[in-house]
């Protein structure tokens, strides 16, 4: 039987507002055809003007129609078939902070598996200024339907690389002068313990400088990051807990790290680095 994952190759159901809205906002790929629930009146009027002034096809549905589609009940009375998202290649990612002419910042996830999580930060990083994200292609969630409808709407924006090797397009993002910035838990035997010992003793991420280009690097649930990843990482930084819960939701620790490097940069911290100089 034909997965709804195979299906998205040629068809995403996007479903929910905010979605459907960021994807009739941004015109980044083609829409199909939008539904709405027959019975909501006027709830979806401006979605139906977006789709009007786009020239996309649209119509309304009984709710029972609309649930079949999406595959799911929550879908807020909108529906719509859209082009799959594609991957953007590392190189375009590379492009994005000179446009912006901000230093760069790139968020790349070390075999983060849950698609609620994936999603969840995706939608925290384009929010916060990410220009790109990289998720590795084995052992991590893809673009899926579920991570598309978590991420509501931030992939509209927000371009994702899938990349064979994880290491590897981080010592590239290296020789582009980014710092790598790896994220453990506090007090934790990670997989990150076994990285060299100069990197053994995280740091609070508002010790470190976050305000310089960066690629901030989260590690799978349960497993933080893998040694060759670790290893890769200019310096540790770990959420420091003052409760009795051991540890953070990945989605909520890239939330909270996310949002020190946007202080940082707004309030135009610049403290000497903690690491030594590449160039020495």
């Amino acid at each position: 039987m034909e997965t709804q994952e195979r299906r998205a190759d040629r068809t995403l159901i996007l479903s929910g507002r905010h979605p459907v809205l960021e994807a009739l906002r941004s015109r980044a790929r083609p829409i199909e055809e939008v539904l709405v629930e027959a019975d909501a009146r006027d709830r979806h009027a401006d979605i139906l003007a977006l789709a009007r002034q786009g020239g996309v096809r649209f119509s309304r549905a009984p709710r029972a129609a609309l649930t079949a589609l999406a595959g799911s009940s929550h879908h807020q009375g909108v529906v719509a078939r859209v082009a799959p998202r594609e991957y953007a290649d590392l190189e375009d990612l590379l492009g994005v902070p000179g446009t912006r002419g901000e230093p760069a910042l790139f968020l790349a996830l070390d075999q983060v598996q849950d698609p609620g999580n994936v999603g969840n930060l995706l939608r925290t990083a384009e929010a916060l200024g990410v220009h790109g994200v990289l998720v590795p292609r084995h052992q991590a969630a893809g673009l899926t339907p579920h991570v598309v409808r978590a991420a509501a709407g931030a992939l509209e924006y927000l371009p994702v690389a899938r990349v064979g090797n994880l290491g590897q397009a981080l010592e590239r993002l290296k020789e582009q002068g980014c710092w790598i910035i790896g994220a453990v838990a506090e007090g934790r035997d990670t997989q990150a313990s076994r990285a060299p010992p100069a990197l053994q003793a995280p740091q609070a991420p508002w010790m470190a400088d976050l305000s310089g280009p960066l690629v901030l690097v989260l590690g799978s649930e349960g497993r933080g990051l893998r040694p060759l990843v670790a290893r890769t990482c200019d310096v540790l930084v770990s959420i420091p807990l003052a409760g009795r819960v051991g540890s953070l939701n990945v989605a909520a620790a890239g939330a909270a790290l996310l949002y020190e490097v946007r202080r940082q940069r707004q309030e135009g911290a610049r403290r000497p680095p903690p690491f030594v100089d590449k160039k020495k």
